[in-house]
């Protein structure tokens, strides 16, 4: 029994120590998207505010590509569990697997960290567009099928299943054109290259500016910066889509860590200067502790299963 207590008396020490060192140094925190987007504005000022909770910096690497699941793939490919590697972790994170390959598994390669928020997304078109409300650009879907084409932040994004769902319930056919993030998306409706562009709010300012039309939302209730602009479920659709995130890291992270990185950033959700910034971006704090997020991963993961089934789009 001598050894495994010297075991236990080890890893209590281990633990001890980390509780009391970390973070000793800045933390890599990676946003999944290009910079400039609305995540990754909203991650930067959430990591501000943190930071002054943890006590050390938090410094954000952005790797977009792959519908934003680079993060999870650093995370799962080698990242040590030590608190100094952590991710966005968006919604693609449990559906891309049940489409195609991947070189994670959200079942078990990650530790939950904090539950954040959600997104409040739209579909937007150009000023000049001959579609002024939702209804006119159903209706050239259907007399042109295949012909619409539109433009989001990946293949398996919450803007691309909820598009699909639209198009399998109307019975029509659109083509998505899949971009690395919202810049890039934005500069394909403007350009012209694209019709129509479904996203978050980033499009808010060139709404406001009379560059773009807002046709829909897609949250429960109609959105407070422009309340006449009707929702999936005011034109009939019983869908609601906001694709909440959180963070995780690698698997097997010290309880230490996690709770340190977790209090920082409820913290930070709590911070009156980053309500501002959900506020500027039309979003609402949805917070989960480490534990109620793994709960709700697991649930998540199976919900996605089903409607990837559903929607026939396993590639």
């Amino acid at each position: 029994m001598k050894p495994f207590r010297a075991f236990l008396l080890g890893m209590l020490f281990s633990l001890n120590a980390i509780a009391q060192t970390f973070p000793s140094r800045p933390v890599t925190f990676i946003v999944p998207w290009p910079p400039g987007g609305s995540t990754d504005l909203a991650m930067r000022s959430i990591a501000v505010i943190a930071e002054k909770h943890l006590g050390q910096r938090i410094v954000i690497e952005n790797k977009p590509g792959v519908s934003g699941t680079m993060g999870a793939q650093a995370l799962a490919q080698g990242a040590k569990p030590d608190g100094y590697t952590i991710a966005q972790m968006p919604i693609t994170v449990f559906r891309l697997p049940h489409m195609m390959k991947t070189n994670f598994d959200p079942t078990q390669d990650f530790t939950w960290i904090i539950h954040l928020t959600g997104y409040t997304f739209g579909v937007v078109v150009r000023s000049d567009s001959p579609w002024k409300t939702w209804g006119d650009m159903i209706a050239y879907a259907k007399a042109n099928p295949g012909k619409l084409t539109y433009a989001t932040p990946g293949n398996g994004t919450s803007l691309h299943i909820t598009m699909e769902n639209i198009a399998q319930r109307e019975g029509i056919k659109w083509t998505q054109v899949p971009y690395k993030g919202y810049a890039e998306a934005a500069q394909g409706l403007l350009g012209g290259h694209v019709d129509v562009h479904s996203d978050s709010t980033g499009w808010g300012e060139q709404v406001n500016a009379g560059r773009l039309r807002l046709l829909c939302t897609w949250g429960a209730a109609r959105t407070k910066r422009w309340p006449d602009v009707p929702t999936l479920k005011d034109l009939g659709y019983p869908i609601v889509s906001n694709s909440p995130y959180g963070l995780a890291g690698p698997k097997g992270m010290d309880p230490a860590a996690v709770k340190a990185l977790h209090d920082a950033f409820k913290k930070a959700l709590e911070d009156p200067e980053y309500v501002k910034t959900l506020e500027k971006f039309d979003q609402e704090a949805f917070y989960l502790n480490s534990e109620d997020y793994a709960a709700l991963a697991k649930k998540t993961i199976e919900e996605e299963r089903v409607a990837i089934q559903r929607l026939g789009l396993k590639m």
